[in-house]
């Protein structure tokens, strides 16, 4: 049977544990996506997934449908992602992200007709950039930034997902854009020669 996401829900709220895992199968990818932005890493990112379905059943009474499921669940793994988040810099633990080198495979070092190393080289620096200009934004920044620019999200999504007005998330947004902007300005001289 297919269900939409409200009957799904619905299903689930009445102790159909194949409908949550139907949710669960539809919405865990674009959760772990939301989650490894704002964490930087794939380790809590997973932990944000499995952290934000186990609050999301718990709570599963609390979904009114008003939005959309997917929002709601991006609500939670938002507010999970942000209690790490927090949690971390309390410890003063330094937050690892998403461009981390890992180690190579070999076949990974085999010519290609892809870019050439200097096209390569620049394109690591502006990630690396970003990656430190996206650390410096607020949590509500990043993450307005995240769903608007990584995710595609709408801004009245966005607001839904940050529990605060479509104006604020606007604000949030533009904000974000600005700082990051600022933060890579001189990389985009490099860039462009």
């Amino acid at each position: 049977m297919e269900w939409t996401d409200s009957a799904a829900a619905d299903e689930a709220r009445n102790g159909n544990q194949q409908a949550f895992r139907v949710l669960v199968e539809r919405h865990s990818h674009s959760v772990f996506r939301l989650a490894f932005r704002m964490t930087g890493n794939e380790q809590d990112a997973e932990d944000m997934v499995q952290e934000t379905f186990l609050r999301a059943y718990k709570q599963l009474h609390q979904f009114d449908a008003r939005s959309g499921f997917g929002t709601w669940l991006y609500r939670i793994c938002t507010n999970c992602s942000i209690d790490l988040i927090r949690a971390r810099k309390r410890r003063n633990e330094e937050q690892p992200f998403a461009g981390e080198k890992f180690p190579v495979h070999w076949l990974d070092r085999v010519a290609s007709p892809g870019p050439s190393p200097e096209r390569l080289t620049q394109s690591n620096q502006i990630t690396n950039r970003l990656e430190d200009a996206l650390k410096r934004l607020s949590e509500i920044e990043r993450i307005a930034f995240v769903l608007r620019h990584y995710e595609g999200h709408d801004i009245e999504q966005i607001a839904a997902a940050l529990g605060v007005q479509p104006n604020a998330a606007k604000h949030s947004v533009f904000r974000a854009v600005q700082k990051l902007r600022r933060a890579l300005e001189p990389a985009w001289g490099v860039a462009a020669r």
